[in-house]
């Protein structure tokens, strides 16, 4: 008998791990995704020996099952991926997010096998998938050693890494974070060497030469009426700048992947401002953290050795820090923690809002606030007001699901509140490494972070009109160039369905399920390996990535393709 339960999603460390090392065509990136944990006492009552399906109101899928005790009954967690994403749910609520977490489900046990990717693409509309991975040759050469090397992997962007080199053979790595060190070891792997275009017939990648990829590029975008250009987030500021242009040029819309993570802490922030701080000041400065809706132990793993533990000008180390964590469940972050609340999913809006009249002195009349004690929520807020020095680090657990952007104003409005008693400040967990650099460059060209649209030859935004998801179930564009992203295995099934009828352009070091299934493909070097350029950590601090070595014979970085792909559009368009 199937049972109702709440579906969240997130990262990994084998999630992220095995999409950089192995890529997502894989077999281990299939058992890292692919999977459910529950609780124990679920999985008995349910009667599930391995596998169970998972149903919402926007599909089904058989996954394995984990039990795991930090999940809590009622609750399902799967890691982010094609599987989780024929669950989600499309509605963006005028956020451009989509609902990621929190979602109604029902589960049953089930002999089947776990769903194929195959068919998970079948449901997207895919009717043939090209996949072509080539390993890039690598030339030995004499030994090197570069030191403070950044990471292309999370906005954590470590850059105390160290690199050592065998002509282009990377050898060993210091200092990364398992996924980190599985993105740079294996830059060389499941790599896109050669510009194809897609047969209109037989569906099958033929081999061109760049210039006639970029040719059919252009033609594509010159002709669209109102194109989509999207992702920008693993890329460097420079090529993020020429993406802008290019949107503006054709008349269409460019988007980042701000709208799949903390486009809600943008909005929230533009409504009503943040109290900031660095990385470096929180390990120096903090003697209480704060980590809600975030797991910075399976998606920042070097956050913890940089900012939690060492002994900053003010701290002396993890022995004078309170560290508290805010979850739904007993993460891998929260048994380090001296604190732990478990918050019912979706009502951390209610649990702010308990905080912030506690700290006011008023009475909570009820015994229980989203399923905390009053009496903790009262502990909390002395803790928090008789804090040297405060910092909320926050994730996607506040703004993929429940109220969203209003979830963030009420942190926000929280940290400003404790500032008359105290010294707080928040930061947000962002996810890809120049992420915070896209937001960066976008507002300074056209004053708007993300979803920024050029119909009318000016910019505008406007959050659940111009963002991404909502452009996609409204099937208002006819076009996508994809760059240095995935759409296809992040996206909710129904924005992918509607994805696959468009003509796309990907421009990509890798392959991805989103690259498989490109009208023309575009191989690029991969930024802070093979090319250099400018990011923003997640703490708006600007860093520049190393170029460790040259890209292949004939691919180009990102800003050259883009370049040359602006050129061509003018010449169509009689701009130049």
């Amino acid at each position: 008998m199937p049972l109702k339960f709440r579906l969240i999603t997130g990262r990994t460390i084998e999630q992220g791990r095995s999409m950089e090392a192995e890529g997502k065509f894989s077999d281990g990136y299939r058992k890292a995704v692919a999977l459910a944990e529950m609780n124990p006492k679920d999985v008995e009552i349910l009667g599930i020996r391995n596998n169970a399906k998972i149903v919402s109101v926007y599909g089904s899928v058989v996954v394995g099952v984990k039990p795991n005790s930090d999940v809590p009954p009622g609750l399902v967690f799967i890691p982010m991926g094609p599987w989780a994403n024929v669950l989600t749910l499309p509605a963006t609520e005028g956020t451009g997010m989509p609902t990621l977490k929190n979602i109604d489900v029902h589960v049953e046990p089930t002999s089947e096998d776990p769903t194929p990717l195959s068919a998970i693409l079948e449901l997207y509309g895919v009717e043939k998938i090209s996949h072509r991975p080539t390993e890039r040759p690598l030339a030995i050469g004499s030994r090197r050693v570069v030191n403070d090397v950044p990471c292309p992997f999370c906005g954590e962007v470590c850059d105390f890494l160290t690199v050592e080199l065998e002509g282009e053979k990377i050898t060993r790595i210091l200092n990364a974070c398992p996924i980190g060190h599985a993105k740079i070891m294996n830059y060389h792997k499941h790599r896109v060497l050669t510009p194809m275009i897609k047969h209109e017939v037989n569906g099958d990648f033929i081999e061109v030469d760049l210039e006639q990829a970029l040719n059919r590029a252009a033609e594509i975008l010159a002709t669209a009426k109102y194109p989509l250009i999207y992702g920008l987030s693993n890329t460097c500021v420079e090529a993020i700048e020429l993406a802008v242009e290019l949107a503006e040029i054709t008349r269409g819309v460019i988007d980042n992947t701000t709208t799949l993570c903390h486009g809600p802490t943008v909005m929230a922030v533009q409504e009503v401002g943040a109290v900031k701080i660095t990385l470096g000041m929180a390990m120096n400065l903090a003697d209480t953290m704060v980590f809600w809706g975030c797991n910075p132990m399976s998606a920042h793993i070097n956050h913890i050795r940089r900012v939690v533990i060492p002994e900053g000008k003010f701290v002396k180390g993890r022995k004078e820090r309170k560290i508290i964590v805010v979850d739904v469940r007993r993460s891998e972050t929260a048994k380090l923690a001296d604190i732990f609340i478990q918050v019912e999913p979706g009502k951390d809006y209610e649990l702010f809002t308990a905080l912030r009249m506690a700290l006011r002195d008023y009475d909570i009349e009820a015994p229980n606030v989203a399923g905390v004690p009053r009496e903790k929520i009262y502990e909390l807020v002395d803790i928090m007001r008789t804090a040297r020095f405060g910092v909320i680090f926050f994730g996607m657990g506040l703004t993929q699901g429940g109220a969203k952007h209003k979830n963030l104003e009420e942190v926000i409005k929280l940290v400003q509140e404790l500032n008359e008693w105290s010294k707080w400040t928040l930061l947000p967990m962002r996810g890809h490494y120049n992420v915070t650099g896209s937001n960066h460059a976008m507002l300074w060209l056209t004053g708007y972070p993300y979803g920024v649209e050029f119909s009318r030859g000016f910019p505008k935004m406007i959050p659940g009109v111009t963002t991404t998801i909502d452009l996609l179930m409204n099937s208002e564009v006819d076009a996508a160039l994809i760059i240095a992203s995935d759409p296809v295995a992040h996206f909710p099934q129904k924005a992918v369905e509607n994805l696959m009828k468009l003509p796309k352009i990907v421009i990509d070091p890798f392959w991805s399920l989103t690259a498989g299934v490109a009208d023309v493909l575009i191989p690029s070097g991969v930024t802070g390996i093979e090319c250099e350029g400018t990011v923003y950590r997640l703490d708006d601090v600007a860093l520049k990535v190393k170029k460790l070595v040259d890209p292949p014979k004939d691919v180009l970085c990102d800003t050259d393709i883009l370049s040359r792909l602006i050129s061509k559009v003018k010449k169509l368009k009689r701009l130049a």
